[in-house]
This record gives structure tokens, C-alpha cells and sequence, in this order.
């Protein structure tokens, strides 16, 4: 299943449903729980199967997608995660790098990425994201792919030059990632880390690898997470992007206003947005932290 969240156009309904070949079925409307991050919270996500015969209540140009999740309780990302990424920033680390995202820093697909009026060095990290299903605490790797609930896109767009020495800063700004278009189940995705990875930067291919280059895998990230924290239905997990990106090529790569950026899974879909110039009335005056 392609599970979609989305604003109704016509009257700014919030929902999410079932995207087919006829349209999209209004899970949200028939079930009467027009939250996903609700839903999920209460409901096994084999519990949709009863939705999938159902007429299609809306077709795309219907709705905006929303982030696939847009209130996660956690959203993780795993740093330095492939093995040509590593080599193009000279990591050495064996243990994985961990930052967190919050909620407002993400769009939905085609939705605007703002680039921050603070920087010049706003640049692209396609990624796949793991939408986690069941509440799990100390998961061992053998386990770990039973906790996810589904698969996504991931654009972690990352503010290089807030990048100082940790990279929450780099990673927060309002509208830089976005994560769509939908979130894919386990049986249509078959095996995660063998799967074709890809971003276009106004059609030209700048990233291009598959997930079988992870140095962590998805299952060691989930166990190695949830060793410290409880996962929940609803949180996510992006789990690296490949090398290729902007900040290491010469002459630098970076993004700019009306820049197409998009990202491409094997067997998930592609996610396209539009870059945006934030107003100069948020430029900031110092980056150095209080």
C-alpha cells in the first residue's frame, strides 16, 4: 500500500488515505480518524487492508500532500551512513552519528523548501526514511524490520554553514527537509537495503547509489536506537544519504532559488519540490550560539 497524508484542497480538511491507480481512498473520512499519527497510535497498520477495495474518494489534483508524518513524535537522522559519503568527509567514526529533526522543519511533496536568508551553503542529502508501527524498547537487529510500518523519501536539506560542530543547528530551519510523497508498506518495497537511491538537482543526477552501501543497516539503527530511547508508532527514522552531495564537490553545489530538487527510491516513488528564498527580514545577525 502507498499511504498518503494530505489537506483536502476544496475545504482544507486534514486526512490521509490509500493511493491506487484510480485515485485515493479517504481513509481518514470512512474511519472517522482523519489523523494518521493518530491512527497509527491506536491501530495496526494491517487494519487499512479493509480500506483497499474501497471507490477512490479523491484524485491527486484533489488534495497537498502533507510530510508523510507531520507530527512524529521523534524524527532521527543517522549521519555519515555510506561508505562514499565517509570518504567525502574524511569519517572516521565507527559509531553511528544521531541528530534529531523537529516536526516544523519538513513540507510534504511539492510542497516549497525555503532556503534560509542566513545562508549560502543550502545543500540537498537524498535519503530513505523509516516510518516505525509498533512501540518497541531494547529491539534486537534480528527483529528490527517487524517495528517498521513503512518506507519513504527523504530531502534532508541541511544548512552547511550552521553546521558547526554538532548539526542541529544545520538541520532545524523552518520548511528545509521534506518527506514524501507516501509511505510505502514492507511487501511492496521487498528488501530495503537493496534498493536503487537517487537525487536530480534541476534534472541533472547528483547523487546515484543503493542502500546496500549503508555502514549501518536499517535493522542495526532501529536496535541501536531504541537502546536508549522507546520507538513509537509514527516516529522516523532517515537513515543517511549517499555522497554526491553539494558542500564536497568542486566547484561547491548548492541550492538556490527555484532549484528543482527531487528524490528517487526503488520502489517507493520520487519526491519533487521547488526551492525558495526565505525573506530577507529573517536574515539572522550572528551565528555563533548564546
Amino acid at each position: 500500500m502507498k499511504i498518503v497524508n494530505f489537506i483536502i484542497s476544496k475545504d482544507h480538511t486534514k486526512s490521509f488515505g490509500i493511493y491506487q491507480k484510480d485515485g485515493i481512498v479517504d481513509v481518514g473520512a470512512h474511519s472517522g480518524c482523519r489523523d494518521i499519527n493518530e491512527f497509527m497510535a491506536h491501530h495496526q497498520m494491517e487494519e487499512l487492508q479493509r480500506y483497499v477495495q474501497l471507490p477512490a474518494d479523491l484524485q491527486l489534483n484533489d488534495i497537498s500532500f502533507l510530510p508523510v508524518i507531520d507530527r512524529p513524535g521523534k524524527i532521527f537522522g543517522v549521519g555519515m551512513n555510506y561508505a562514499e559519503k565517509r570518504k567525502e568527509f574524511n569519517e572516521t567514526s565507527d559509531a553511528p552519528t544521531l541528530f534529531v529533526r523537529f516536526a516544523d522543519s519538513q513540507v510534504g511533496h511539492n510542497g516549497t523548501i525555503i532556503k534560509p536568508a542566513s545562508s549560502e551553503q543550502f545543500d540537498y542529502e537524498g535519503e530513505l526514511a523509516i516510518v516505525i508501527g509498533r512501540t518497541g524498547r531494547n529491539i534486537s537487529a534480528d527483529d528490527a524490520l517487524d517495528y517498521i510500518a513503512g518506507y519513504s523519501c527523504y530531502m534532508d536539506g541541511s544548512v552547511r554553514d550552521w553546521q558547526h560542530k554538532w548539526y542541529t543547528a544545520g538541520k532545524n530551519w523552518p520548511s528545509t527537509g521534506a518527506f514524501g510523497p507516501w509511505m510505502v508498506t514492507p511487501d511492496e518495497v521487498g528488501d530495503p537495503q537493496n534498493l536503487s537511491i537517487k537525487t536530480w538537482l534541476n534534472d541533472r543526477l547528483v547523487q546515484d547509489d543503493t542502500t546496500a552501501n549503508m555502514v549501518h543497516s536499517i535493522a542495526q539503527m532501529i536496535a541501536y536506537i531504541s537502546t536508549f530511547t522507546q520507538l513509537s508508532p509514527g516516529d522516523v527514522i532517515m537513515t543517511g544519504s549517499p555522497g554526491g552531495v553539494g558542500k564536497t564537490r568542486v566547484p561547491p553545489l548548492f541550492l538556490h532559488e527555484n532549484d528543482k530538487i527531487e528524490v528517487e527510491i526503488e520502489n517507493i516513488g520520487r519526491l519533487t519540490n521547488l526551492i525558495q528564498n526565505a525573506p530577507l527580514s529573517e536574515m539572522t545577525h550572528s551565528k555563533t550560539a548564546a
